[in-house]
C-alpha cells in the first residue's frame, strides 16, 4: 500500500482502489462469487424484462414497476462490479477522478431509487387489495409513468450534491481508497477539508430512504393487513397475503442490509476492515441477485410463461 501514498497533491487525477485490503492474496478466489452473482444478477433481471415483454397478463403496474427496478439493479451492478473483477483478476486498480465520483454517483442513487420503487409497489398492492374494483382506474398507464419519473427524478435530484462537493474537496492524504469502488464515505475521509456537510447530508439522504419511505411502506401494509384480515374465510386471507409475498421478501433484503451497514459505519472500531468491506460489496449485490429470483420463484405469472418458453423453444 505505501508504494501508492501520496502526500504532495491536493487534486488526483486518479485514485488507487485496493479491492479487500488484508486479502489481496486471496482475490482470486475472492472473484469467484463475486462473477457468479454478477452473471446470476445480469441474467436473472434481464430475463425478467424479457418476459414482462413478451407476456401480456404481465403489462400491469406491479410489473413495470418491476421491471424499473431490474434496470436500476442492472445498473447499479453493472457500475460497480467489472472494475471489481478488474482489481481482483488484472491488478488494474487506478481509475480516473471523474470516473471515480460518476461511479460514486451511481452507487449513492441505487438505494433512493430502489426504495422508491418498493414505495410504488406498496401503493399498488394497497390499491388492488383494499380497492380492487378501482385498481384499474386508480394506477393507469399515465399514472404509472408519472410516478416512475417521480421516483428517477427524486434519486437523481437526492444523491447529485454529493459528487458536486467532492470534486471541490482537496485530497492531500493519500489517494489510496481502501475498497474496490469509490464509495462516498471513502472520499470524505480521504480530503483535507471540512465534510461535515456531506456527512449530514449522507445522514439526510439515509433518513428519506429509510425513514420516510419507511413509514409510507408501513402505513400502506398496515391499511394491507387490515384488509386482509377482515376478510371472511382463512382461504381468501392467505391467498390475498401470497400476492404481497414476493414485495416483502423484496423489502427485507433491501431494507435489513441498509441497517446493518449503518450500524457498521456507526461503530466501525469493533469491525475489522476486510469484512466491512466484503459486507458492503455484498449488500450492493444481494438485491439485484435476490430480486429476480424470488419474483421468478414466487410469482406464478412469471414461472409460468418462463416454462411456456422452455418448453415452447424445446419442441
Amino acid at each position: 500500500m505505501s508504494e501508492y501514498n501520496k502526500t504532495d497533491f491536493t487534486n488526483p487525477s486518479t485514485f488507487i482502489l485496493l479491492g479487500i485490503p488484508g486479502l489481496e492474496a486471496a482475490h482470486i478466489w475472492i472473484s469467484i462469487p463475486f462473477c457468479a452473482m454478477y452473471v446470476i444478477a445480469i441474467l436473472g433481471n434481464f430475463i425478467i424484462l424479457f418476459t414482462v415483454e413478451m407476456e401480456q397478463t404481465l403489462h400491469e403496474p406491479m410489473y413495470y414497476f418491476l421491471c424499473m427496478l431490474a434496470v436500476t439493479d442492472l445498473v447499479v451492478s453493472t457500475s460497480t462490479v467489472p472494475k471489481m473483477l478488474g482489481i481482483f483478476w488484472f491488478k488494474s486498480r487506478e481509475i480516473d477522478f471523474n470516473a471515480c465520483l460518476t461511479q460514486m454517483y451511481f452507487i449513492l442513487i441505487f438505494s433512493p431509487i430502489e426504495s422508491g420503487i418498493l414505495v410504488a409497489m406498496a401503493f399498488d398492492r394497497y390499491v388492488a387489495i383494499c380497492h380492487p374494483l378501482r385498481h384499474s382506474t386508480i394506477l393507469t398507464n399515465p399514472l404509472v409513468a408519472k410516478i416512475c419519473l417521480a421516483v428517477v427524478l427524486r434519486g437523481v435530484m437526492l444523491a447529485l450534491p454529493c459528487p458536486s462537493l467532492a470534486r471541490q474537496w482537496p485530497y492531500c492524504r493519500t489517494n489510496v481508497i481502501p475498497q474496490p469502488y469509490c464509495a462516498h464515505i471513502a472520499l470524505i475521509n480521504l480530503a483535507c477539508a471540512d465534510t461535515r456537510v456531506s456527512s449530514y447530508y449522507g445522514l439526510f439522504m439515509l433518513f428519506c430512504v429509510v425513514g420516510l419511505d419507511g413509514i409510507c411502506i408501513a402505513v400502506s401494509y398496515t391499511q394491507i393487513l387490515r384488509a386482509i384480515f377482515s376478510l371472511p374465510t382463512k382461504d381468501a386471507r392467505l391467498k390475498t397475503l401470497g400476492t404481497c409475498g414476493s414485495h416483502l421478501f423484496v423489502i427485507l433484503v433491501f431494507y435489513i442490509p441498509s441497517v446493518v451497514l449503518s450500524l457498521i459505519y456507526r461503530f466501525p472500531q469493533n469491525v475489522p476492515l476486510h469484512f466491512h468491506v466484503l459486507t458492503v460489496n455484498v449488500y450492493l449485490l444481494m438485491p439485484p441477485v435476490l430480486n429476480p429470483i424470488i419474483y421468478g420463484v414466487r410469482t406464478k405469472q412469471i414461472r409460468d410463461r418462463l416454462l411456456w418458453l422452455i418448453t415452447h423453444k424445446g419442441t
